[in-house]
């Protein structure tokens, strides 16, 4: 998408960034590095209820909470975006906390799912999209077995998603390559800091 096609009214460069990409390619380990070298980034926090895994704090890389709550925070309206991933937990967006960091004109970043992220354009379309990709199948393959944090057969329906999620990447606005920690962390920084950032690229 080129500027030139994006929505009439929206920004030029939005403060809004999107993150979304294929399960185990690194989004959660790419939004902690901006959480950590850029606080001029807002992160916005997502609801689940999934249980944490071991290192996660509750209100820094996700808000547990439990089904009926969640269900609850559907029913009221109070989520920007929700899913339910691999068939199994449920994943949200609370609403408030962006609306009110965007009008404070602060860069902000969801980092979401690929269901959320169509929510997501759908409401906002003057959102920008990024696409965070692996460098290859077998990288894809060799993180999620490699963080043991799911049994075979969770393993399995991820990585069916995987496929998915990968043909995905067309719908996005720029795609990035997680083939460094670091380094695709601060093309992400660039994107939400700087007008002059290029708007697509490719998966090689």
């Amino acid at each position: 998408m080129t500027d030139s096609e994006r929505p009439a009214g929206g920004a030029a460069h939005p403060r809004l960034v999107v993150l979304a990409g294929p399960t185990a390619v690194g989004k959660g380990t790419v939004a902690g590095y901006v959480r950590r070298h850029h606080p001029e980034v807002w992160l916005s926090v997502s609801a689940t209820t999934r249980p944490p895994r071991p290192g996660e704090q509750d209100g820094v890389h996700y808000h547990f909470v439990s089904d009926a709550d969640f269900e609850r925070m559907r029913a009221e309206g109070d989520l920007l975006e929700w899913a339910v991933v691999h068939g199994r937990a449920k994943y949200g967006t609370p609403r408030r906390p962006v609306e009110r960091v965007l009008a404070q004109r602060r860069p902000a970043l969801l980092e979401i799912d690929l269901q959320g992220a169509r929510q997501v354009r759908a409401a906002m379309p003057e959102a920008l999209f990024v696409f965070l990709a692996p460098p290859s199948w077998d990288d894809l393959v060799d993180r999620l077995v490699g963080r043991g944090t799911e049994t075979e057969e969770e393993r399995a329906v991820r990585l069916r998603t995987a496929r998915t999620e990968l043909a995905a990447a067309t719908e996005f606005d720029v795609t990035i390559v997680n083939d460094d920690v670091a380094r695709a962390a601060e093309e992400l920084v660039s994107l939400l800091l700087e007008p002059s950032s290029t708007r697509r690229t490719d998966i090689p």
